[in-house]
């Protein structure tokens, strides 16, 4: 009987430290005291190819049961972004959604380029108290080289994260308004794979 419970002792202990060195790193900011929730990037925040009312951010907003500010351009690169972020002086941002990168991409942009320019967006968002939701989008058609810097920068800035949100969405149909764009039911999808994540940071 002793025997057994040293042996459960050990497990506890063994437990417990797992618990507290492989466990993920708190998000940056977690729990926020902004007030604003704000999606910044491009045509996928915008809401190209969308009927009213079934963009990404009405979609979230309605989810969410508060307001979302929808700062999407349609065209914008990374570069765009990060060169109009005095957008935000307007908020006192909770948590900031990132969706941008795929113009970067459609330009053949460096992706040193690309991601230097999501890190100095992320610091911003940072210093000015926000949570950042990092969405992640593909790099490539057969292969995916962004896959893996997303993943650097959600471990480097302990961002909230959705890796390639867009998954199984381009080249169906029933998905997409064009070769690039949702179409509604593309943007819900979107959106079930945003909301449970936005939801937490809320909490």
């Amino acid at each position: 009987m002793r025997y057994a419970l040293w042996i459960l002792g050990i497990f506890a202990v063994l437990a417990a430290a797992w618990f507290v060195f492989m466990r993920e790193p708190a998000i940056t900011n977690y729990p926020s005291a902004g007030t604003d929730l704000v999606a910044l990037g491009d045509s996928l925040v915008f809401g190209t190819g969308a009927t009213k009312g079934n963009d990404l951010v009405s979609l979230l907003s309605e989810s969410m049961g508060q307001p979302i500010a929808n700062l999407g351009i349609s065209g914008d690169t990374t570069a765009d972004v990060l060169a109009r972020l005095s957008e935000l002086d307007a908020y006192n941002p909770k948590v900031v959604i990132v969706l941008v990168g795929g113009n970067d991409y459609l330009r053949r942009v460096p992706d040193d380029t690309v991601f230097a320019n999501l890190a100095a967006i992320i610091e911003n968002m940072h210093r000015k108290g926000a949570i950042v939701l990092l969405v992640g989008i593909r790099g490539g058609v057969l292969n995916d080289p962004y896959a893996g810097r997303f993943e650097a920068l959600k471990k480097r800035y302990n961002t909230a994260y959705v890796p390639d949100a867009l998954k199984g969405l381009f080249g169906d149909k029933q998905y997409m308004s064009d070769t690039i764009h949702p179409n509604d039911a593309g943007y819900e999808r979107l959106a079930e794979r945003i909301a449970p994540i936005l939801k937490d940071l809320l909490q």
